[in-house]
């Protein structure tokens, strides 16, 4: 098959490229930047085909992937800095890219008559209960122009594709960008005592197990609605950060706080972020292992 790929230069861009490449797929990778900007790791995705491409010029989203031609589209590219969009001067480039780009390929994917696989987020619910969001169920009340703005690209795809897959996602951590995981192990280097929010529940995702998925996906006909995170149960982001200390030999103390407590986020995060993924089994696709163990094998490639 011939993919064509949005946001190779971001965390999963970059693991999908390479997970084509590995099963014998022609990807064609795109992104803002004029050449390939991601990691230098010597992995496929550097040495793969790649077209620069604004979302946000409806022409230049017809012209390229038409000319490519491909048999199917995996949209990875999105605004995801959740704070900024906040920023009035940034909200119309937020919808501009989540909706609107959204949208465009959307489009040209009808015009084609191709499969295209739209990554969301948890953050189109409101995040309130404790009960895991089921991937079908549409009572969507996004809190912050990030969540709102990722449900307008998802309405865009399947009111107007019946070959679609829509996967939402949290918690998102890959080699090729930043993380969570990168931003607390920099903070424990200079501090011996960090505080870190308890109270918002959910599962991580690692970008290269995303990946696999994916794939796995586009090769099927099995179109619909999806949830995909790393297995191993729920947490919270402090739990997480235990974790990632005790993985590294580092000595730092975690201090839970509440988000109320913690107070430093513009936008209004979701307490709940858990997620129903038995569809997954339902229509034969197999589960992203255990996020204890994604972590491991992330700190081994990553070095940091």
């Amino acid at each position: 098959m011939k993919i064509f790929v949005t946001g190779v230069n971001g965390q999963l861009g970059h693991d999908v490229m390479n997970e084509l490449a590995d099963r014998g797929h022609t990807g064609i990778g795109s992104d803002l930047a004029p050449i390939y900007s991601g990691i230098a790791d010597n992995s496929p995705v550097s040495r793969m085909e790649y077209v620069a491409l604004d979302i946000t010029d409806k022409e230049a989203v017809d012209k390229v992937i038409s000319e490519v031609n491909p048999d199917a589209v995996i949209h990875c590219a999105a605004w995801t800095a959740v704070d900024m969009a906040e920023d009035d001067d940034k909200v119309d480039l937020v919808y501009k890219v989540n909706s609107d780009g959204t949208r465009y390929i959307a489009e040209t994917c009808k015009k084609l008559d191709i499969k295209m696989l739209y990554l969301s987020t948890d953050y189109v619910f409101d995040g309130q209960g404790e009960t895991p969001w089921d991937p079908d169920n549409k009572d969507y009340k996004p809190l912050n122009i990030y969540g709102k703005s990722k449900l307008e690209g998802e309405l865009a795809v399947s009111s107007m594709l019946d070959k679609y897959f829509i996967v939402r996602i949290a918690w998102v951590f890959g080699l090729n960008g930043k993380n969570f995981i990168k931003t607390m192990v920099n903070v424990g280097k200079t501090h011996d005592t960090v505080r870190v929010v308890c109270d918002q529940i959910g599962t991580p995702t690692y970008t290269y197990d995303l990946s696999v998925l994916l794939v796995d996906m586009i090769e099927s006909d099995k179109y619909g609605y999806y949830h995909a995170t790393n297995e191993g149960g729920y947490i919270s982001w402090y739990d997480f950060c235990v974790e990632i200390y005790r993985q590294m030999n580092m000595d730092v103390k975690v201090i839970p706080v509440t988000t109320e407590e913690y107070g430093l986020s513009k936008a209004v995060r979701p307490y709940n972020s858990r997620l129903d993924k038995s569809k997954l089994d339902k229509y034969g696709f197999k589960r992203l292992p255990d996020w204890k163990d994604a972590l491991s094998r992330y700190l081994k490639e990553a070095e940091l």
